[in-house]
């Protein structure tokens, strides 16, 4: 999978407490063990703000990276793992539903 690393976090997580814990309350998955970015074997994971890099639209979704990663605003694609799902960053849709 293909992701835009959007490189925001000007939101606050809500209730969950922090962004990797939203991902996790609401993907219904455990957060990796390392960093799913390709050929990335950090384990500092954070919850971070990105949109597919392949779609149009501009929604944004929660997708866990190590620090360096989601801290990395790129105009080039991350290849990323697609055993994780994406999780909606809007918290009208989630944590607040």
């Amino acid at each position: 999978m293909k992701l835009k690393n959007i490189n925001e976090m000007s939101q606050t997580p809500g209730s969950c407490g922090s962004w990797l814990k939203h991902w996790e309350n609401f993907s219904g998955q455990s957060k990796p063990e390392f960093c799913p970015a390709k050929g990335c074997m950090k384990i500092d994971l954070v919850g971070a703000h990105v949109q597919k890099a392949e779609d149009a639209d501009d929604k944004w979704y929660i997708y866990p990276l190590c620090n360096t990663h989601s801290h990395t605003k790129s105009i080039l694609p991350l290849d990323v793992s697609d055993n994780f799902n994406l999780v909606s960053a809007d918290k009208k849709e989630t944590c607040e539903k």
